[in-house]
């Protein structure tokens, strides 16, 4: 697959989304452990119309395929989302999808390629993102990296039989170091 070196990390790059890779697409989209966390598990997600994100994004997004640079290999996606050029915010949305690239900190690496990105590049101010409770392994990754907790919605997603708090987390430039 062909991928463009458009944010370059140390070992990973993100590029702009090459659409023949809708195939890993469909079986991330399918994958509990990458659907749960995402809020897309219970929806079916059989066919290339059923991702239409892929292929036609929101103008409000910038979204990336997070790349090995070693053997230019897909390894998941992140993305600024909810854009507003006007307030200077937006949100990151991320997932590895390859379960045996987990654990190695290539999130980690592709949210601060992508914060820096966002402050640096695009003048944003805050940069948010969305987490369940349960996530362990992402929250912890993201206090990793500086986010930290403003706001928390009680018993707000149903998984699993039970509820779990939605938690809303932020990064301003300044906490960032630009």
């Amino acid at each position: 697959m062909k991928y463009y070196k458009k944010i370059l990390g140390d070992r990973i790059y993100l590029s702009p989304i090459n659409t023949d890779e809708v195939d890993s697409y469909l079986k991330w989209m399918n994958d509990e452990s990458v659907a749960v966390p995402f809020g897309q598990y219970h929806r079916i997600v059989s066919s290339k119309n059923d991702m239409k994100w892929l292929y036609e994004p929101n103008s409000d997004m910038h979204r990336y395929a997070i790349v090995l640079i070693k053997d230019d290999i897909l390894i998941g996606n992140i993305s600024l989302h909810n854009i507003d050029h006007l307030n200077r915010n937006a949100f990151i949305g991320i997932f590895i999808g390859e379960k045996e690239q987990r654990g190695k900190g290539y999130g980690a690496e592709a949210i601060r390629l992508i914060l820096n990105y966002g402050f640096k590049t695009m003048n944003l101010h805050n940069i948010m993102l969305t987490v369940h409770a349960d996530n362990y392994e992402g929250i912890s990754c993201y206090k990793k990296v500086g986010f930290r907790e403003v706001g928390r919605l009680h018993e707000w997603i149903f998984k699993d039989g039970k509820y779990v708090d939605k938690i809303y987390m932020e990064m301003m430039k300044r906490d960032f170091g630009v």
